[in-house]
């Protein structure tokens, strides 16, 4: 899988014509749900490069990444024409770049791909690196392929539709990407990580987030050239999701969160677990705490819940036997992939959660 075209774009109808004409469809899709067709749409729709493009439009939200909205994009594009030379652009959030990804890579076996991500958590995760799907069976992406879109179009303009809980769901993945990235400075204070926690992410500088969000990018880009397929490095971007999808799908059974929120408190759970197993500095993971904990609060859960928690993470794809995977960290940019924990650990996890810091 070759490095993925991303353009962190400061003249966006100029930079998706021309990713257009790379394509050379006979014909045209915009993907939408129905939020980012009202909020998101109007930035774009009177671009010369979308004259005469269809539109197909989803529910939104993530309990509509299934099967259903899948096959009904399948059938919209079926009915209005579309061929092996068609293009589909998914503008919206992680679950349309998700879901669009897939019926793009299966509909007459692959046409061609575009994301323009919409949200921060899409412009830092979902859209770049190559992994599509949508749920199933109560369970985050248990469908999906690899497969990357031929560019993916990145403006923060559409941030400024953004309410604080989704500038917050994508500041997660940052987060995560920056305690993947080696400190370069002697004393722990000049790395990315430290910048993340030292942002005003509850009233960003939009300019200052974009360089940011392309830093960030970069570290995705870097991890999954490397190792395209996840047999490997690319593991280390797993880093807070083996607790956060069981957060993830447990929030689906009661009331729903946001994708990032439970990246958070995964995070929360899995460094604690390297303060633990892999000797992670005990400050560092103190002060990475407080800070989602301030900004994310805690999704409540009791004693009650480990059992359910734990069969969660038992189905994760990382998994190996029946061994539950974590990717831990020794320090800030020291990845330790394929580490194991077992029930009594992960329940002490649990207990720090609750109750830690």
């Amino acid at each position: 899988m070759d490095k993925q075209n991303v353009i962190i774009s400061e003249h966006l109808g100029q930079d998706l014509a021309a990713a257009i004409s790379e394509c050379q469809p006979d014909r045209t899709f915009v993907l939408t749900d129905k939020t980012t067709r009202q909020l998101c749409w109007p930035v774009v729709e009177h671009f010369e490069c979308l004259k005469g493009a269809e539109s197909i439009v989803i529910e939104a939200g993530d309990m509509n990444k299934s099967l259903e909205a899948v096959s009904h994009v399948w059938s919209e594009l079926q009915r209005m024409g579309a061929t092996r030379h068609s293009l589909l652009i998914n503008l919206g959030g992680g679950m349309v770049t998700d879901l669009g990804g897939f019926a793009a890579s299966t509909f007459k076996r692959g046409i061609h791909l575009i994301n323009i991500p919409t949200t921060l958590l899409a412009m830092v995760d979902a859209s770049v690196g190559g992994k599509t799907g949508f749920n199933f069976g109560g369970l985050k992406n248990e469908i999906g392929v690899f497969r990357n879109a031929s560019s993916v179009i990145l403006d923060t303009v559409f941030l400024q539709t953004m309410d604080r809980e989704n500038i917050l769901s994508g500041y997660a993945e940052m987060l995560k990407h920056g305690s993947l990235t080696p400190d370069p400075s002697p004393t722990g204070e000049g790395g990315m990580l430290a910048e993340l926690l030292m942002f005003d992410v509850e009233k960003p500088d939009l300019k200052e987030l974009k360089r940011m969000v392309a830093e960030s990018v970069e570290v995705k880009q870097r991890i999954v050239l490397e190792d395209p397929l996840e047999q490997g490095l690319r593991k280390a971007l797993n880093l807070g999701h083996t607790v956060g999808h069981a957060f993830e799908s447990l929030a689906m059974q009661r009331k729903p969160v946001l994708h990032g929120y439970a990246v958070a408190w995964g995070l929360v759970c899995e460094l604690y677990l390297s303060v633990v197993k892999t000797g992670f500095p005990t400050e560092k993971m103190r002060q990475v705490v407080r800070f989602i904990f301030d900004h994310y609060g805690r999704m409540p859960i009791t004693c009650d819940d480990y059992p359910t928690l734990l069969q969660l993470m038992s189905h994760d794809k990382k998994n190996i036997g029946n061994t539950i995977n974590f990717t831990l960290l020794g320090n800030v940019g020291d990845i330790r992939i394929n580490q194991t924990a077992t029930k009594e650990e992960i329940e002490e996890v649990l207990d720090f959660y609750r109750e830690g810091c």
